[in-house]
């Protein structure tokens, strides 16, 4: 059963609290606070679900049990696992992701059917979320039933499903779209029969933030179970509504990770949450510095990539170029930062760019050990703004590289590639050799790896030594075809310091051998600042 306590008190045990000191919102915010906001709500996790109604994306049961697992802990309250009548393949990953004995609470998708219902059931669900569309362009043009039959429908199954011991959660379908009298009716009849929580959706992103506080008061005078919503994002308004709503008393939301979800999306999960943190004091489960970790592995799996603009987990989303902004950043992160990026595990990152001035190429140099005096930092600042107003990208490669000149540097003096072999194919695993002469002292070393690049950077470190850390691997291809031409850029650290690193560049038309020599060349650097 679901706790109606829990879900309007929730107490976070794995999620720390807010820290006001690393959030730098609007003042405004705290005088236009209503007194009726909860101290808590619950977060329901439908990545699995409407996340994977994306087009495009076809999640493995194996993708789905890694996902849930982060799900877990970030420490959402609900994981929406499937629709489990849906395909053998939802079956057999609800089965596994319950077999994970997870914390989160386990869901699945049903219709208001007997057949839905019983899959969800043969699963091991004891907590299902059913739906039947109330809005009249649905019952005329997609279910062909009367108000009184959709009715009826629903009751009939919700009864089945108690019956059975199932808690239910019920969603009536473009309920933002519906009318409200029946609305209110549907809401009436269900939880009569027994649903535990009502949901309501804004299935098309048709309501605007105002009119969902108004519905869902109206809806709070006649609905005595917790109110959950779940927003689409057709018209970019998904996290302002679930916002709303929550303003106005529902006490759970919908979301998935990076705003996945049919057409336009859901409300993402990173955007929902912290904003009713910061703008509204209302605490969750989720544990914020797990976000960032989330998104990239759910972005690798379903092969969506995140906008660089993205809202709090964009690469863009802490990145500095402008002079003015770096300075002072650097100073206090408050004056150009909404919330320090390590509340929710991303990094700051400064870009070198036509506005950069010197303090971005110190602090960005000082990452690699890079200590210059001011005439010389002047004269690598001259030659980033040349070549950004030339159109070239000046990435850490080549701002290493510039200062490097700069300081006299001769490339590969310490660590030098003497062999390389690679070995793969189907049914083989990749398995990689290569001899490296350290400081006039030849070593031989082999790994395998997942794949012919990961077995050849695993055997560099086997010479090197595993205090070797590979920080960011990025391939770009430069040319189009099977033959194009790429980019390795690697950058590495020693005994995992992440405060000393050392980056590399390559180019060249094979991947493995241009990645090995982007990771040697980054290698050389480490070592020679290293003596």
């Amino acid at each position: 059963m679901v706790d109606r306590d829990m879900l309007e008190h929730t107490s976070s045990t794995n999620a720390p609290s807010l820290d006001r000191k690393r959030v730098y919102t609007s003042p405004y915010n705290a005088l236009a606070l209503s007194g009726d906001l909860p101290s808590a709500i619950r977060i329901f996790d439908t990545t699995l679900r409407d996340g994977e109604q994306s087009p495009g994306i076809a999640l493995s049961c194996s993708d789905k049990v890694k996902i849930a697992q982060a799900l877990d802990e970030l420490g959402v309250d609900v994981i929406e696992a499937g629709f489990p009548i849906a395909s053998p393949g939802d079956r057999e990953a609800v089965k596994n992701i319950i077999a994970e004995n997870l914390d989160s609470r386990i869901c699945g998708l049903a219709r208001c059917s007997r057949r839905d219902i019983d899959a969800a059931i043969d699963c091991g669900l004891d907590y299902i979320h059913m739906f039947i569309a109330t809005s009249d362009i649905h019952l005329q043009h997609k279910l062909k039933l009367t108000r009184d039959e959709v009715v009826e429908k629903a009751v009939t199954a919700i009864e089945y499903a108690r019956e059975h011991g199932l808690t239910v959660e019920f969603s009536c379908e473009d309920a933002t779209r519906t009318d409200l009298e029946f609305l209110k009716k549907m809401h009436t009849v269900v939880q009569d029969a027994g649903v535990e929580v009502i949901n309501v959706p804004d299935t098309v992103g048709t309501i605007g933030p105002p009119a969902m506080e108004h519905l869902i008061r109206e809806l709070m005078t006649v609905t005595n179970v917790p109110i959950s919503v779940h927003c689409h994002d057709d018209l970019g308004l998904a996290v302002a509504n679930s916002h709303a709503a929550v303003r106005a008393g529902a006490r759970q939301v919908h979301v998935t990770v990076n705003g996945l979800g049919e057409r336009a999306g859901n409300a993402a999960l990173d955007e929902t949450v912290l904003g009713l943190m910061a703008f509204y004091g209302v605490s969750t489960n989720i544990n914020t510095s797990r976000i960032g970790p989330i998104s990239k592995l759910v972005s690798r799996l379903t092969g969506y990539a995140i906008p660089p603009t993205k809202a709090i987990v964009g690469s863009n989303a802490f990145a500095h170029e402008s002079g003015i902004h770096v300075h002072g950043v650097m100073g206090a992160p408050s004056t150009y930062e909404a919330f320090g990026p390590e509340l929710v595990g991303v990094q700051r990152n400064i870009v070198m760019g036509k506005h950069s001035g010197a303090h971005s190429v110190r602090s960005k140099l000082s990452e690699y050990g890079i200590d210059l005096v001011d005439e010389q930092i002047d004269q690598i600042v001259e030659k980033v703004k040349r070549l950004a107003d030339s159109g070239k990208e000046v990435d850490d490669a080549e701002l290493v590289a510039l200062a490097s000149h700069i300081l006299g540097e001769r490339e590969s003096r310490k660590v030098k590639l003497k062999e390389f072999a690679v070995f793969t194919g189907m049914n083989t695993t990749p398995t990689a050799m290569v001899s490296i002469e350290v400081n006039g002292e030849k070593k031989t070393g082999s790994a395998i790896g997942i794949g012919p690049v990961d077995a050849a950077i695993n055997a560099i470190k086997s010479v090197m030594g595993n205090d070797i850390h590979l920080v960011e691997y990025r391939l770009n291809a430069i040319t189009g075809g099977s033959d194009a031409l790429c980019e390795v850029s690697v950058r590495v650290s020693r005994d995992g310091d992440k405060t000393l690193m050392s980056v590399g560049k390559a180019i060249g038309s094979d991947i493995v051998q241009t990645s090995v020599d982007s990771t040697m060349e980054a290698l050389d650097r480490l070592y020679c600042r290293k003596e």
